[in-house]
């Protein structure tokens, strides 16, 4: 029983000393009506960790339209690409059909954590909502090493038009199914 009770202890003092901050966007809100969306994301850097120029983060497969109106706090610069960017050692999720959202910290004044970044916010024409994925880089606040993470967020379900080349294929898959079934 002691044993078993010192190498828990032991256990649980290993998982501390691994554990570490990140930069986490959570969806905090989608307001407006129909055809204005605004879906608003809260993002905070946790303990142990900095915000540095450079540091970023995405949030992938938001939407098949491509954003023009974003709204994010000063030193912060938005982004939309179709594929990435991802944090290094991450493999997301990423749809090279729909738009990433990027969020790249441009000003040279460090954010220490643990700390509210801010409001991050897009306008898109969707309210609907399903599982998505982002990754983040920040900076180790006691030797400045780049660190990464990935997570779970909230994003648009695709537009109907982003869907038209799965439901063409199926259909034709479908279709050449039939004829030969026919034949036969």
């Amino acid at each position: 029983m002691r044993k078993g009770f010192v190498v828990g202890l032991v256990l649980l003092g290993l998982g501390i000393l691994i554990v570490r901050g990140d930069i986490i966007p959570t969806l905090s809100s989608v307001t407006g009506s129909s055809p204005a969306f605004h879906w608003n994301y809260s993002a905070n850097v946790t303990v142990d960790e900095t915000v540095t120029h450079g540091d970023f983060f995405t949030i992938y497969d938001f939407s098949s339209i491509k954003l023009t109106t974003a709204m994010q706090p000063v030193g912060w610069t938005f982004s939309t690409a179709l594929i990435g960017p991802n944090a290094p050692l991450t493999s997301p999720t990423d749809n090279p059909s729909l738009w990433n959202l990027t969020w790249t910290y441009t000003a040279s004044t460090p954010i220490p954590g643990s700390a509210a970044l801010g409001i991050f916010s897009v306008l898109t024409g969707i309210d609907q909502l399903k599982a998505g994925q982002f990754t983040a880089q920040a900076t180790r606040s006691v030797d400045g090493t780049k660190l990464s993470n990935i997570g779970s967020v909230s994003v648009p379900v695709p537009e109907s038009t982003a869907l038209f080349p799965i439901v063409g294929i199926c259909a034709a898959a479908l279709f050449s199914r039939l004829l030969r079934h026919q034949r036969a």
